[in-house]
């Protein structure tokens, strides 16, 4: 019993100190201090296991070390974008672009994100079409094929997209491919047996030096990426397992977004799927201009775009920062889709503040759970739209994937970003930024058709639910900003 006594002690003391040094050292925001000392509050021993896995903040400074490689290339283009935005000489390729000058030079300054018009962009909602048209493109590859995503299951669709990798590996194509260790935690060693020995490489991101325990678990590659030959990118909310093609019976229909690109704004995607590789592989690999081709071809059609990174490695929480600038800039309508809705109050303001100026706000969730706590901490927010007047659309046909916002049906964001705490601050993401009536327009489109496969939520079905239900909401939304 004295023992016991002892270590309760001792870990009382050190939640002390922790506590202390949460408030005064680290400086984290204040929701995120009130989180942290409540998991310490009430469960001090647990709790104080969870900050040391989960609580650690991303060491900045060991970035630099980690990429080891030298990206003046595209920080020379960057800064010769924000002299010719300065000068007034940036040509927006049309008038329509031009009224959101402030937004791509706010993601110039502070996410790098270059602006590019010659682009060319397919829509995919369905998996069976997207992964379909991303292993024909993989046939066709002739130097190099690049790949990042968060979730790789095997199974059938995991299995038929090595098979396709694995085939271009043996014909010298150079295939790199990076997974996140977390998300895909189950997958086996053996799952790359055939595709290392054809000369393809792989790595883990972030993956735990010690078994069963991942300091680094918290920061997660949320990214679902892929670069052909640097003229061809997909990019959006699919990973690769059978349930992101409907197979799953829990889920049925898997409804995602994601987009097919060809053109300038793959230069981007390739950047940063350099940075990532290299910041999880002893293998580095440079900047150069193999993997940064000089794309000629002309499009009539110009298609204003800005890929925009964000993670624990960012100054600025810049995807969200762009979803407020759009949602503020908001003259007619929002329309967003999200899995999860667990925003910061910057983002909540804005949304609210939209509606109650007038604006046609509307938000498309699932009606089925797939992470219970990020499932309930997002019931917990409807009251906050619901009472401003902001439209819920609760989606019922299978599970709704998609991460998407349109503005006005002139703008809008097609990415890997969900609209929760986590995707803003602990995941790394990345978003297509679009300045386009017609894609726009389209995405407008697709999400007014979704509404047909959906209830609307009202206040008083919202209001029916049982207390169990508002028990675990709150406790949720406590904790929603370490979720």
């Amino acid at each position: 019993m004295d023992i016991v006594q002892n270590i309760y002690f001792t870990i009382t003391i050190l939640n002390i100190f922790l506590a202390i040094a949460i408030i005064f050292l680290e400086r984290r925001n204040v929701s995120s201090t009130w989180a942290w000392m409540m998991v310490l509050f009430f469960i001090p021993v647990l709790g104080f296991v969870l900050y040391l896995v989960l609580g650690q903040k991303f060491k900045k400074r060991k970035l630099a070390k980690l990429l080891g490689i030298n990206t003046s290339m595209i920080n020379n283009l960057v800064i010769d974008q924000r002299i010719q935005l300065q000068r007034g000489d940036l040509d927006f390729a049309g008038p329509e672009i031009d009224e959101y000058s402030d937004l791509i030079s706010m993601n110039l300054t502070t996410g790098f994100s270059l602006f590019t018009t010659q682009n060319t962009i397919e829509i995919y909602t369905d998996g069976n079409e997207k992964f379909d048209a991303l292993i024909a493109d993989i046939a066709n590859a002739k130097q190099h094929i690049h790949l990042v995503y968060y979730i790789v299951r095997n199974d059938a669709l995991g299995h038929r997209l090595m098979k396709a990798l694995t085939a271009k590996a043996r014909e010298g194509v150079e295939v790199r491919f990076l997974y996140d260790h977390i998300g895909s935690s189950n997958l086996p060693r053996k799952f790359f047996k055939e595709f290392r020995a054809a000369g393809g490489k792989e790595e883990a991101f972030f993956p735990s030096r010690i078994p069963y325990i991942n300091f680094k678990i918290n920061f997660r590659n949320h990214r679902k990426l892929v670069v052909i030959d640097g003229e061809i990118g997909y990019i959006g909310g699919f990973n690769i397992g059978d349930e992101y093609l409907g197979l799953n019976k829990h889920f049925g229909k898997w409804r995602d977004t994601h987009l097919r690109i060809r053109g300038e704004a793959v230069l981007q995607m390739q950047a940063q799927f350099m940075i990532d590789w290299n910041m999880a592989s002893s293998l580095k690999v440079g900047f150069n201009e193999t993997y940064f081709p000089i794309l000629i071809e002309e499009n009539h059609n110009p298609i204003g775009m800005q890929i925009v990174a964000s993670g624990p490695d960012s100054q600025y929480q810049e995807i969200k920062n762009s979803y407020i600038k759009m949602i503020y800039a908001a003259r007619k309508s929002v329309y967003l889709q999200t899995p999860y809705f667990v925003p910061d109050s910057s983002l909540l303001n804005a949304l609210r503040t939209a509606a109650l100026s007038g604006m046609d706000v509307r938000i498309m969730l699932p009606s089925k759970p797939d992470h219970f706590f990020v499932y309930w901490a997002t019931q917990s927010y409807l009251e906050d739209l619901l009472s401003c007047g902001i439209k819920v659309y609760m989606y019922d046909v299978g599970f709704l994937h998609a991460k998407t916002l349109v503005v006005d049906g002139k703008s809008a964001s097609v990415g890997t970003a969900n609209l929760d705490i986590r995707s803003f601050k602990l995941n790394f993401e990345m978003n297509a930024f679009i300045y386009n009536q017609e894609v726009a327009t389209r995405l407008e489109t697709i999400f007014i058709e979704d509404i047909e496969n959906c209830h609307v939520l009202t206040l008083e079905e919202y209001s029916k639910r049982s207390w169990v239900s508002r028990i675990k909401e709150s406790i949720s939304r406590l904790l929603s900003p370490i979720l």
